[in-house]
């Protein structure tokens, strides 16, 4: 429970999924379109790469570029000199270094906050300082296909290992209001057609019921069946994943400045429940839930 009832900032947590993560584009999109200010950003994976792109100033617009490049062949380097997988992270760094530059997570615009995953340790390592590339390049390192990105004499990975959606992460910033965005929002899973797909299904199965239980802790969850895309390159079907992200939020965009406005009601609700133990009358209870809206994005 969040203690301060005019806390209304909006912190956005985006999640994992590889190039389905075009669609975390689309998210973004529809904040622009409606003004809605954004004031602080988590990301895991592809998650962490679009987080950083847009706490460094670059706009949806600007980052359609950047989907072109998200497909399995464009951002890999294949390695037989390193240990512990197949690719290397080298050209997401390069891209990186590239569009936005050697930059400090810590001067960023939005505040930001990346999440990864000690392969020796299994600790969650959240990075809110430091070089974004490496921490991003870190994040998307799929285990057994990436190499462990080594950063201060840990190895790090995917950080969708420990929390896929990092929605613990704004919280952590100091976001009142927590908006998490799960690309794996399905209860089934595509046929693979590879090494890369069955790995990846792999990974998301024993992700998403963990996922599912911390999600808990968002005050709204965006849930995208992506299920009809590619996990390696979705470079032909950039604006039809734009737009799986952009639709469900902009229809839900004004659900979340009334829940900015009902902030206090809500806090004081839960102080009441809290600290009453008695049970609130069937009457007043029904008046609250005409009065207070529950938000369910999906």
């Amino acid at each position: 429970m969040k203690w301060n009832p005019f806390n209304t900032s909006v912190g956005l947590a985006l999640g994992g999924g590889a190039a389905k993560g075009i669609a975390h584009i689309g998210i973004l999109k529809a904040f622009e379109e409606e003004g809605v200010e954004i004031s602080y950003l988590s990301g895991t994976s592809i998650g962490a790469l679009v987080a950083g792109y847009y706490a460094f100033g670059k706009t949806a617009d600007e980052m359609l570029t950047v989907g072109e490049a998200l497909s399995f062949k464009r951002m890999t380097s294949f390695s037989l000199l390193k240990k512990g997988g197949f690719f290397t992270t080298d050209a997401i760094k390069e891209m990186i270094l590239d569009d936005i530059g050697d930059v400090k997570i810590e001067d960023a615009i939005i505040p930001l906050a990346i999440c990864t995953t000690d392969i020796v340790t299994g600790e969650q390592v959240i990075f809110e300082k430091g070089s974004l590339a490496d921490a991003i390049c870190a994040s998307v390192a799929v285990p057994g296909l990436f190499t462990p990105v080594e950063i201060d004499g840990r190895k790090l990975v995917d950080g969708g290992l420990v929390e896929n959606v990092p929605v613990s992460l704004v919280e952590g910033l100091g976001a009142g209001i927590v908006i998490g965005v799960d690309l794996n929002g399905v209860k089934h899973y595509p046929e693979p057609s590879g090494m890369i797909d069955v790995l990846g299904n792999a990974i998301d199965i024993c992700m998403d019921l963990k996922t599912r239980d911390q999600l808990k802790r968002a005050d709204i969850v965006i849930s995208l069946d992506l299920n009809g895309y590619s996990r390696s390159d979705n470079s032909d079907r950039i604006e039809a994943l734009v737009m799986e992200g952009y639709h469900p939020m902009k229809a839900k965009i004004r659900k979340l400045l009334w829940f900015k406005r009902a902030n206090l009601i809500r806090y004081l609700v839960k102080v009441l429940k809290a600290i009453v133990p008695l049970k609130v009358p069937e009457l007043i209870k029904r008046k609250l839930k005409e009065t207070l809206p529950i938000i369910k994005i999906n």
